[in-house]
């Protein structure tokens, strides 16, 4: 499977506007900071693709890129920072949660946290969304060049204990450190990635 060819397909407001519900995807979601467009645009090598900002809370869409024919990956709506009113965010969360809950075309979700503040409020919302549609989820603990490997381990490790607790076998839970900036974990996250796209 070859990332590097990804394109970019449609913006959906709603699930309705989704493309149709057939094939497979892999969502991406996370805090409005947490590096969502900056780890796409790494995995596809392709630094315009998903629209990186300086104000987080910029995906307000839901945005699809085809890497081939029945395979996307899906940009969700980043949560939990951005600067909008009340009304709007409880619409983005009833949109992400229908989207978590009913898409069934939907085969993994990658959640992205800062390294240095996992598993916020937000975040463990998400776990559990994605724990009632029987989803598995990839943790990706971005920004991992901000700290040395000993602190980096050591928040890895938390992670996966909480994980541990929700999923003894980690049969659908999973996390690895990941750096856009390094390119850390890169291999690891495409090899997850494929390992759902062509199940």
């Amino acid at each position: 499977m070859n990332f590097n060819t990804v394109q970019f397909l449609i913006s959906a407001q709603t699930l309705q506007q989704c493309p149709d519900d057939i094939g497979c995807e892999v969502a991406f979601a996370g805090r409005s900071n947490a590096g969502k467009s900056s780890a796409i645009n790494t995995l596809t090598r392709n630094k315009g693709l998903a629209r990186t900002s300086k104000t987080p809370g910029r995906t307000q869409l839901i945005n699809h890129f085809e890497i081939e024919t029945g395979k996307r990956l899906v940009d969700l709506p980043g949560y939990g920072y951005a600067k909008v009113p009340k009304a709007i965010k409880a619409k983005w969360d009833r949109n992400l949660a229908e989207y978590l809950q009913n898409r069934t075309s939907l085969s993994g979700l990658v959640l992205l946290m800062d390294i240095r503040h996992p598993l916020q409020d937000y975040d463990r919302q998400m776990l559990n969304w994605a724990a009632q549609a029987g989803l598995p989820v990839h943790i990706l603990l971005t920004k991992a060049d901000k700290l040395k490997r000993g602190p980096a381990m050591s928040s890895l490790l938390g992670v996966e204990k909480l994980l541990r607790d929700m999923d003894p076998g980690f049969t659908l839970l999973s996390a690895q450190i990941f750096s856009s900036l390094k390119k850390t974990g890169l291999p690891e996250l495409e090899q997850k990635l494929i390992s759902w796209l062509e199940d």
